[in-house]
């Protein structure tokens, strides 16, 4: 692993510059997609269309301009020292100055298939599990940290979680050497090899969380191939709370730098034990050199799980 972060530095100081005469390329010929880059500027799209858009995929110049003023609103109000306070909260809050701010985004939603931007319905199965889902609930009385689902006990957000748009911990860095790309998630700090040399799949008995990625050159565009999942983590909306996966969950990916500033991103959703048919989401991701990955440093201070362990047993103890 130590050669392999060796080779990764090295290949960061080794990209050849081809401003003017077409697609950045790495020395070694693959298209570079390296740095660091951000989805926070479309934070603010929603995951599934609204339904009073329909099938349209953008905003009018008026319905962009009503909601540039909204962002701009609430970014001055983020940037407060105090919150004020009010009828609900006559305590002063402190502000959400430190989440991340969005940008005004044309697009009505992050899924763009189905065409009306909204969730495939879920197989019987999908809707039994989705019901079934593990979630932050005091009436439930956990008796087990084991019993909180891997987001709430800070795990792993998956594949989805780990790359859709989240209001903090939304950028990503990539890494090329020869034969290989890294890529090294904010959110929750996973880190992804992905082999480009052809290798097969390993044996659908090892499976995990992120899953098992391969890649492959599709012209300028990285093509990653993901299956052998655990079938544990989620897929809805942020950081994947909610709709979860299963085992027979494949991924198919695709990053292309469009220019110098913008990296293209989708994903098709292919679980036919959870929908009834693939969909995809799409988004741009801004180049962001200056953005400060921080530590995810969730599941180290997590002292949520045995407060609310200890205030089930509390209450148990008192009825």
């Amino acid at each position: 692993m130590r050669s392999l972060l060796i080779t990764a530095s090295v290949a960061v100081a080794c990209t050849v510059a081809l401003a003017g005469q077409g697609p950045l390329r790495t020395q070694w010929g693959d298209p570079d997609l390296q740095g660091i880059w951000s989805s926070t500027a479309v934070s603010a799209v929603p995951f599934e269309r609204p339904s009073q858009f329909g099938g349209r995929a953008q905003l009018t110049d008026a319905e962009l301009a009503e909601l540039a003023s909204a962002v701009q609103r609430q970014a001055t109000a983020d940037a407060g020292e105090f919150v004020a306070p009010g009828p609900a909260s006559p305590v002063p809050l402190a502000p959400s100055h430190w989440l991340e701010s969005a940008r005004a985004s044309r697009q009505t939603s992050l899924i763009v298939d189905p065409p009306d931007g909204r969730l495939p319905p879920m197989t019987e199965d999908g809707v039994r599990r989705a019901k079934a889902w593990p979630s932050t609930n005091p009436a439930v009385g956990y008796a087990r940290a084991q019993d909180f689902n891997v987001y709430d006990r800070c795990i792993s957000r998956g594949v989805l979680g780990s790359s859709f748009p989240n209001i903090y911990s939304s950028a990503l860095e990539i890494v090329q050497a020869p034969g290989l790309v890294a890529i090294r998630y904010e959110m929750v700090h996973e880190t992804r090899i992905v082999p480009l040399d052809g290798r097969p799949h390993v044996s659908p008995a090892i499976r995990s969380y992120m899953g098992d990625a391969r890649g492959r050159w599709d012209g300028q565009t990285l093509v990653v191939e993901t299956k052998n999942f655990n079938g544990l983590t989620g897929s809805l909306a942020r950081n994947g709370n909610g709709n979860p996966t299963s085992p027979a969950l494949r991924l198919v990916e695709r990053f292309t730098r469009r220019d110098g500033e913008t990296l293209d991103y989708s994903v098709v959703v292919d679980d036919p034990q959870t929908w009834t048919r693939p969909w995809t989401v799409a988004f741009p991701l801004i180049r962001d050199p200056k953005h400060p990955t921080f530590e995810y440093a969730c599941h180290e201070g997590n002292y949520a799980i045995p407060n609310m362990l200890r205030a089930f047993r509390a209450a148990e103890a008192a009825r």
